[in-house]
């Protein structure tokens, strides 16, 4: 659709009112959109509160660290990880993690840009990149759940591992099934 070839049609007043009224109705959808998002990200901030903060200081000053309540469901507190290697940080992350015999954990990809009519050449890629003049980017990551799993299971057994490097965060944190 050709929106320049429209934009000099003259309009009846009835289609604009039309358009016009979509359109109001487009803008306080987005509103709506927009503080809902906002509202949901206050109540998330309050959960984690509750999970993190409240309730596993009420249960530590009771002395318990699961109780069940009157509807039946169980209350625990347990440990919570979290891991996110900082941006300004992968590279650093990525060397300790190969020198500490964890370097299985990068994911490592390779995309390339190809001309059409190459798309033969896509099996041998990687060895041939260069001697073909093919452009290509490549891109390390190592998995978010990967990390999470990994910095648990270093801290559980004691191992080494740079809190910072790896922003580990680990909390208490209350679940109810």
């Amino acid at each position: 659709m050709d929106i320049e070839k429209f934009s000099s049609l003259e309009l009846k007043q009835e289609d604009v009112s039309t358009i016009t009224e979509a359109c109001n109705k487009m803008k306080r959808l987005e509103d709506q959109v927009n503080a809902e998002e906002e509202n949901l990200s206050k109540l998330k901030s309050k959960l984690r509160d509750f999970q993190e903060r409240i309730i596993p200081e009420l249960m530590q000053q009771a002395g318990v660290s699961s109780l069940v309540l009157t509807d039946g469901s169980k209350v625990q507190v347990k440990p919570y990880y979290g891991a996110k290697i900082p941006e300004s940080r992968t590279e650093e992350a990525f060397l300790w993690l190969r020198e500490k015999g964890h370097g299985d954990m990068i994911k490592n990809t390779v995309t390339a840009t190809l001309d059409r009519g190459q798309d033969n050449q896509v099996s041998e890629l990687i060895k041939v990149c260069e001697q073909n003049g093919f452009k290509y980017n490549q891109k390390m990551k190592v998995e978010p759940m990967t990390l999470k799993a990994f910095a648990k299971e270093q801290v559980e057994k004691g191992q080494e591992l740079p809190f910072d490097l790896f922003g580990v965060y680990i909390a208490n944190r209350a679940y109810i099934k």
